[in-house]
């Protein structure tokens, strides 16, 4: 079961049962990139890719470019959008107001489908179904430092261990960080799915017992604790509210275009309306770049 889990579950955030075949299948990004599993590690993180495209047609020194808004002292967050044939309104968490003729949102799905952002007036009854009728995946990736390295590495086929477990996706998938951050002694391990659900909820100590019981199992009583552990939380992250989308058995191809078409001056850009890398960096890059060029033309 493990293996079926690291060949389904572990790429789409889901168990098979509920992912398409039909569209996720054959995976283009392992078809047009490789097979390989790679851990990118930048610490400019991925607001880099909004920079980079942010410097091909503004200055950064322009106030209109506002990034890092959300902060314990700054709460410019929108939460409501408002639209008709004259434009668009955005008023943000703050309180402040723009306007423009046309807005661009490039929210999460799972965003779209929790309350955080009001749309005024309500967004049409095809747009909320189509929205509404996506998954959003689940998936966690909980890091432990431990003080010495106790796990085979820098040998082929030694990046990755799995752990059989009776219930599907428990501590499954385990990577060590050893190739990418050598001398780190950090472990990565994956859950997704209803684990994530679960384990999202757990505090950091209870997540830690729970891996190290896994750990000993396959290694043994000897091992050390950890030192440090991190635990994203990506779904109970109000500005995310998942990791990334996943087609749902029975969502037909017509309801992803109605996923991505826009609704008045508002125009809908992310992962989620990606139809060849769902899921992916590189879907959001190409569907925002594929969207901009509608939206030009449009206007």
């Amino acid at each position: 079961m493990v293996a079926d889990y690291y060949n389904n579950d572990y790429k789409d955030g889901q168990a098979p049962q509920m992912t398409s075949t039909k569209h996720k299948h054959p995976r283009h990004e392992l078809v047009d990139h490789g097979t390989n599993v790679y851990f990118v590690s930048d610490p400019r993180g991925f607001e880099t890719v909004v920079h980079h495209v942010a410097d091909q047609f503004l200055d950064k020194r322009d106030p209109r470019l506002k990034v890092n808004q959300v902060t314990n002292k700054q709460k410019m967050v929108a939460r409501e959008i408002s639209y008709s044939k004259k434009g668009v309104t955005v008023m943000t968490e703050d309180g402040s107001i723009f306007q423009a003729r046309y807005a661009i949102v490039s929210v999460s799905l799972g965003v779209l489908q929790s309350n955080l952002i009001s749309f005024k007036p309500e967004l049409p009854k095809w747009k909320r179904r189509a929205v509404n009728g996506f998954n959003m995946g689940n998936f966690t990736k909980i890091f432990l430092k431990f003080p010495t390295k106790f796990w085979p590495s820098n040998t082929a086929g030694s990046e990755f261990f799995l752990y059989a477990h009776e219930n599907r996706g428990y501590y499954p998938t385990w990577q060590n960080l050893e190739n990418v951050l050598p001398g780190s002694n950090i472990l990565l391990v994956t859950v997704t799915g209803d684990e994530s659900k679960r384990i999202d909820k757990l505090a950091d100590e209870t997540i830690r017992e729970e891996a190290m019981v896994a750990l000993r199992k396959m290694f043994g009583n000897g091992i050390p604790d950890p030192e440090q552990i991190l635990v994203p939380r990506w779904l109970s992250n109000r500005l995310f509210r998942g990791s990334y989308s996943n087609w749902p058995v029975g969502y037909k191809q017509s309801n992803h275009k109605q996923l991505k078409d826009p609704v008045g001056p508002i125009f809908f850009t992310g992962e989620h309306t990606s139809t060849k890398y769902l899921g992916f960096a590189d879907g959001a890059y190409c569907a925002g770049l594929c969207n901009f060029f509608f939206f030009f033309v449009s206007i």
